[in-house]
């Protein structure tokens, strides 16, 4: 059912993949596979695009998400012997990754285009251009127990400092690809409270450990144009957000731009530090499922007060996203966002707005890696007793 006033976040809980447990849950209505037939390589739903599946309002979806790492072209794009170099069994490669990596689907190694797998798009009956699609995260399992976390191309925060192309590394776990990039495997650790930990080995005995949040990159809604939409950059379509804080129990508001929305999902990650900074994040395979609602009229506008971005919220937070190539307006247009959302919300000025995000809201540096810059704005929803 549409629905007629502003949402909220529904419970939910993360829930991963413990080796050897088994079969992973289903816990959508409809499960989507990722292959050469529902995916794309690099680019992003447009205009032009036809569904590789059709749900109702309302309706949830579990995607088998796969992760371009380990796959691309420059990592010899076989799976199997890039994670075997590793220490990983045959047997524990992902078989839709082999697939894809089998497959003919086209991957454009001129960087023109992106280098992420992306599923879908999927049509939602009866959206509109106006609506907003709302995109609840209601379950995340891992689907491998390793990921990678990548510097390439010479890109990263720091272009022209690292990789660095003639320094030997030494650290058990990196390897050096042909034309430079530089991987790092990681491994999970579990722990007997279901805590788990990513592992990033260095020195002769000495290993990081840092806490998984596992997430979904790339969610987003078809752009209205007929030419190809390249993954890397995020825009008011969603995309490439990487804003971490869209895990489970989160929901993300996309300004549809199409009819049907075309709604899409990949680059599934495992941990992420707010910046980015060295190009991936720990870039591992998902199976997430999600919650696709159609938001309109004026529960739409007091979602986004009307600026035509993407917006999000978890169970303890409001999240206004600012955009841009240029990271000091990416933060003006974050506070812009912000205060459209909180005059529209909750009936303050914006005098009075823009005195509160100074003294309580914190604004985050969501990436730097993606062409188009990220900044979010944490808005605490305790702040504001009263207000739904």
């Amino acid at each position: 059912m549409p629905h007629s006033a502003a949402p909220s976040v529904a419970t939910a809980q993360a829930r991963s993949y413990a080796p050897g447990a088994g079969e992973l849950p289903v816990d959508g209505r409809h499960h989507l596979r990722t292959s050469a037939e529902t995916a794309r390589w690099g680019e992003l739903p447009n205009a032009a695009s036809k569904p590789v599946l059709t749900v109702a309002d309302g309706d949830t979806v579990t995607f088998d998400l796969v992760s371009h790492e380990g796959i691309l072209p420059d990592q010899g794009r076989d799976p199997v012997a890039f994670f075997g170099d590793h220490g990983v069994p045959a047997g524990d490669v992902l078989a839709d990754a082999r697939e894809i990596a089998e497959s003919d689907l086209a991957c454009d190694e001129t960087e023109r285009l992106g280098p992420h797998i992306v599923t879908g798009p999927v049509a939602v009956r009866g959206a509109r251009p106006g609506d907003l699609l709302r995109v609840e995260t209601l379950s995340l399992y891992r689907r491998t127990h390793y990921g990678i976390i990548s510097n390439r191309h010479n890109r990263g925060a720091l272009p022209g400092e690292l990789p660095e192309p003639d320094t030997e590394l030494t650290d058990p776990d990196l390897r050096r690809m042909p034309i430079g990039t530089v991987t790092a495997f990681c491994t999970v650790e579990r722990q007997p409270d279901g805590s788990e930990f990513g592992l990033l080995r260095y020195g002769d005995a000495h290993r990081a450990r840092f806490p998984l949040n596992p997430f979904v990159g790339i969610m987003g809604v078809a752009s209205a144009e007929d030419t190809p939409v390249n993954s890397i950059p995020p825009g008011s379509h969603g995309g490439n957000l990487d804003v971490k804080h869209l895990d489970t129990g989160s929901s993300l508001y996309l300004p549809v731009q199409v009819e049907d929305a075309g709604f899409h999902a990949g680059d599934p990650h495992f941990a992420q530090g707010n910046g980015e900074v060295a190009l991936t994040a720990l870039e591992a395979p998902l199976r997430a499922t999600v919650r696709l609602s159609l938001v309109r009229g004026e529960a739409a506008r007091r979602v986004t007060g009307l600026l035509g971005e993407p917006f999000a919220e978890t169970r303890t937070h409001w999240i206004a996203l600012g955009l841009d190539a240029d990271l000091d307006e990416a933060l003006r247009q974050c506070v812009r966002s912000a205060l459209a959302f909180l005059t529209s919300r909750t009936g303050m000025d914006r005098a009075t707005a823009y005195a509160y995000l100074s003294a309580a809201a914190d604004f985050e540096v969501s990436q730097v890696v993606d062409s188009v810059k990220g900044v979010h704005a944490m808005i605490r929803k305790a702040d504001f007793p009263g207000v739904l």
